[in-house]
């Protein structure tokens, strides 16, 4: 087996593993017929949002610019008509609210890899668990982007407080 030389490799080679041991969570978890490409690809999203969020930033800055992204997506009209749909059901705004958080563990797992701390530490859950949540809670404001904005601002004053 070769071994990734650079810390830039180390990283692509871990959230790799990463990525391979959320998917057979998932299969295992799940089976096969449940889990879908997108239960993956969104675990891995977050993933590498933590892991490949380059040099200097946080890794609440590497969950902020991705969710940040993912709220700024719902301007595209065809996707903004289907979030109203589901937005203004509430036994499906609630499912696609379960749905979304059953990836915290993603994040969760990278965010305790990146820190030092135990991933099934109240904190880092509670992190991750909130981070997740910031697109919900902002898609209701005027400035959805800003929103997130705000909440990230509030998590990284309280998750410093830490020294983190």
């Amino acid at each position: 087996m070769i071994h990734p030389s650079g810390r830039r490799e180390r990283k692509k080679a871990q959230t790799r593993k990463a990525l391979a041991d959320v998917a057979l969570r998932l299969f295992l978890e799940h089976g096969d017929d449940r889990v879908g490409v997108k239960d993956g690809g969104r675990g891995e999203a977050l993933v590498a949002a933590v892991r490949d969020r380059g040099p200097g930033r946080s890794v609440l800055e590497g969950l902020h610019g991705h969710l940040r992204e993912r709220v700024l997506k719902v301007r595209d009209p065809e996707f903004r008509r289907f979030r109203e749909l589901v937005d203004g059901t509430p036994a499906l705004s609630e499912y696609a609210h379960r749905r979304w958080l059953r990836h915290e563990t993603a994040p969760a797992e990278a965010l305790a890899e990146e820190t030092g701390r135990d991933a099934d530490e109240v904190t880092v859950r509670a992190l991750a668990h909130y981070a997740l949540a910031a697109p919900r809670l902002a898609g209701g404001s005027e400035d959805p982007a800003a929103a997130v904005d705000r909440i990230f601002t509030l998590l990284q004053q309280g998750w410093g407080a830490l020294g983190c």
